[in-house]
């Protein structure tokens, strides 16, 4: 088991890369553009533990909480103070804003493409049982990983969703399946039960589809793919909520707790998939694959990241990018006073946002679901 220190470990490291290669997004952009940055610090705006060095007007320093990292451009908000952010023209000023969130796509891209080199393609069709918690009603029922899923109570199965839904709608009810598992059909039989957690599963199993080798172009387009389709469905998301397609409470906002949860969940499959002693009790028993839940996260987070600071919300990067299309469009620039008065409550209302989503973590945790 591994402890959960190992899992805050990884979660900060993870956590703080991201928001790390947001910030060196607008860093290596401003200079590209030619704005000058006073300040690149790592960790979170607090209080300065030291001065690394200074490279081109730029300060490197080390801050007390260590998480991430900022810039600090100059003139941020004051368009009169030459060779600033605010100063720059707006073409200029887009270039910068966008740089952060599309490093974080461009970190999404690479790590689905990584994925997909080690894990192959997926071949839609048939069902493959890719992971089995300890003490779960599939365990017991002999259900191997590697198996695949052919039918539940002689309903043919080859789409993941309609598995899920077939074993959610016989809780507490034994259900048969047909297993394929080494060339050879078994059917077994699995009672899911309503009193297992959410996040433990039902059945206790992880579903996924078979896969093959992936090629390097399949690799690549496939991460461009899958980056793609994530970031559309959060894009959706507030639509999906309109028209009730998605339930609110289904598309919650999570604070650090909640992410760090998902880590130690992640973190944990992933190790007990690579342990050593993790062997086939039988000659033709197919060894587990390693799962790569932790990788996969990384790059659904990166890419939430990326999206919601291109939504138009004053004080993130699309809310100033908004403010900077007038200026575009009509010539005309948006007063910098109305602008960053916009800027500042919005930034305390986010603030307050934030608060309330942690305090949430822990007064109402999020259901973490797994078939």
């Amino acid at each position: 088991m591994v402890p959960d220190f190992v899992s805050l470990i990884v979660f900060l490291l993870a956590l703080g890369g991201m928001i790390f290669v947001h910030e060196l997004g607008h860093f290596v952009a401003s200079r590209w553009v030619g704005v000058e940055v006073e300040e690149f610090g790592f960790g979170l705006p607090s209080y300065k533990l030291a001065t690394l060095f200074t490279w081109k007007g730029t300060e490197f320093t080390i801050h007390a909480l260590p998480l991430g990292g900022f810039i600090r451009p100059k003139g941020e908000n004051d368009p009169n103070i030459p060779g600033g952010l605010a100063a720059a023209s707006p073409w200029k000023r887009l270039v910068v804003l966008f740089a952060g969130p599309l490093m974080n796509l461009l970190t999404a891209i690479i790590v689905f493409t990584m994925l997909i080199a080690f894990e192959g393609m997926p071949v839609p069709g048939s069902v493959k049982i890719d992971a089995i918690t300890q003490n779960s009603p599939a365990e017991q029922a002999g259900i191997q990983s590697g198996d695949i899923l052919l039918a539940i109570n002689g309903q043919s199965v080859s789409e993941i969703d309609p598995a899920i839904a077939a074993i959610q709608a016989n809780l507490d009810k034994p259900v048969e399946l047909l297993i394929e598992r080494s060339g050879e059909h078994i059917i077994l039989t699995a009672t899911p039960l309503s009193s297992r957690s959410k996040s433990e599963g039902a059945l206790g199993v992880g579903l996924t589809y078979p896969t093959r080798p992936a090629t390097f172009v399949e690799s690549i387009s496939g991460g461009f793919m899958m980056t793609s389709i994530q970031a559309a469905a959060i894009v959706y998301l507030p639509v999906a909520l309109i028209q009730g397609v998605i339930a609110p409470k289904d598309a919650r906002f999570i604070g650090f707790k909640g992410i760090f949860d998902l880590f130690n969940i992640a973190v944990k499959e992933d190790v007990s998939t690579r342990q050593e002693n993790v062997v086939p009790a039988s000659a033709n028993e197919p060894i587990p694959q390693p799962t790569n839940w932790t990788l996969n996260l990384i790059g659904v987070l990166s890419i939430s990241l990326g999206v919601m600071n291109l939504f138009p919300i004053p004080a993130l990067d699309g809310g100033r990018i908004l403010f900077t299309l007038p200026e575009i469009l009509f010539r005309k620039r948006i007063p910098t006073q109305w602008e960053n008065a916009v800027n500042g409550v919005a930034m305390l209302l986010l603030i307050g946002l934030m608060l309330f989503v942690n305090v949430m973590d822990f007064v109402n945790p999020a259901k973490i679901a797994i078939p």
